[in-house]
């Protein structure tokens, strides 16, 4: 019986990973090649319009004085805490569950990244950021994860109570926002990032950091270029992060239609909501338009799952690709960091969380085998 029931499973696997970076490319083929040989035969490689378009039409979509696009979304962070006065001897309060670049972008300002915990919706809790709290401290990092952004109310409360500046780690929430504000203005720099697999992704590393802060800006200006400022000279020790131009051409390509881009993630997000909803063995994400405070963009779908490594293993065998983000760990996971610290849910949460597939190059058909085969696990 086991046997034949293997049989069948094989027999009905359809390929569908959890990311298709060839797609990214297919399905602007033509226009992308236009677009890219063109920049190549102006010879317009570094600094050029196309950048300067792109910031600008950034720059309009959450309403933002000014964006300088940047290497990645590390250096979009770090100049953030850099311009908001962060440095050695303080502390930046920082979810443990995030990228480890979070923490990388605090430390190398010569500041120490303080790990607190997550709560149900996987993003920074609250109450954990109030318990964190030292007379060190300088700073909160909230990380609007998976394309949510979060209780910017609560966070910001605190923060005015103690005196702490907010710089936002958006890198994974273009467009997502929190009663009616877009995440990555709530404090004084928010950051973005480009990554192929992001909402808003490009051909390589990239990234872009916003703020309303006219000396920010001038700041991150300087950092981006080895420290020179408008008038050509060095004023500080600086770096060689700028955006690509040629990456920056693609993405103002695909920003013209990115609501569409977005719509199309919370239809997908839907269709999970509604086939998996039912089980009591799953922790979903919330539906869309199901919290009137929020409008998620789905950038990953992130569940929690009883069982969830033998759900992974029923799920490849039948073709779909899953993922653990950051690899299965939290960066109060890893030892020779040093940042051990007691965060319980953020454990409880590495033991049952995962990723489905949810991108643009997946059908609704797609969506709906992969539920087929979930549903089909927890029925065995």
């Amino acid at each position: 019986m086991l046997f034949r029931s293997k049989v069948k499973l094989c027999m009905s696997s359809r390929p569908i990973p959890f990311f298709n970076y060839p797609a990214l490319f297919r399905q602007d083929d033509a226009a992308l090649s236009d677009l890219v040989l063109g920049v190549l035969r102006r010879g317009a490689y570094i600094m050029q319009r196309d950048l300067g378009e792109f910031e600008d039409g950034l720059a309009s979509y959450p309403g933002v004085k000014h964006v300088l696009g940047v290497a990645d979304g590390t250096m979009a962070i770090h100049f953030g805490l850099i311009a908001a006065g962060i440095g050695p001897g303080d502390e930046v309060l920082v979810p443990s569950h995030t990228f480890v670049a979070t923490a990388s972008a605090v430390a190398h300002t010569g500041a120490k990244p303080v790990l607190v915990d997550c709560g149900t919706d996987h993003l920074i809790d609250p109450a954990s950021i109030r318990g964190a709290i030292s007379s060190r401290t300088k700073a909160i990092l909230p990380v609007q994860l998976n394309g949510r952004t979060a209780d910017m109310d609560a966070i910001g409360k605190i923060a005015q109570e103690y005196n702490l500046k907010i710089v936002e780690d958006s890198c994974q929430a273009l467009g997502s926002k929190f009663k009616g504000q877009f995440a990555g203005t709530f404090g004084v720099a928010g950051s973005f990032s480009f990554y192929p697999s992001k909402t808003l992704g490009c051909f390589g590393d990239g990234g872009a950091v916003v703020t309303n802060d006219d000396r920010a800006i001038e700041v991150m200006r300087e950092l981006r270029d080895h420290g020179r400022g408008a008038d050509g000279l060095v004023h500080r020790f600086g770096y060689n992060a700028r955006l690509d131009n040629i990456q920056a051409a693609v993405l103002n390509f695909r920003l013209a239609r990115y609501d569409q881009m977005v719509a199309r993630r919370r239809e997908i997000a839907g269709i999970y909501d509604r086939r998996l909803k039912g089980l009591n063995t799953l922790l979903l994400p919330p539906a869309p338009d199901s919290e009137p405070d929020h409008f998620d963009i789905f950038q990953n779908y992130e569940i929690e799952a009883d069982n969830r490594d033998v759900l992974r293993e029923h799920l490849s065998a039948a073709g779909v690709g899953t993922l653990l983000q950051w690899g299965g760990c939290c960066i109060h996971q890893f030892p020779d960091l040093g940042l051990w610290r007691d965060l319980p849910y953020t454990e409880q949460m590495t033991r049952r969380y995962m990723m489905l597939p949810l991108n643009l190059s997946v059908s609704d058909d797609d969506v709906n085998y992969v539920c087929d085969r979930i549903v089909e696990f927890y029925g065995r």
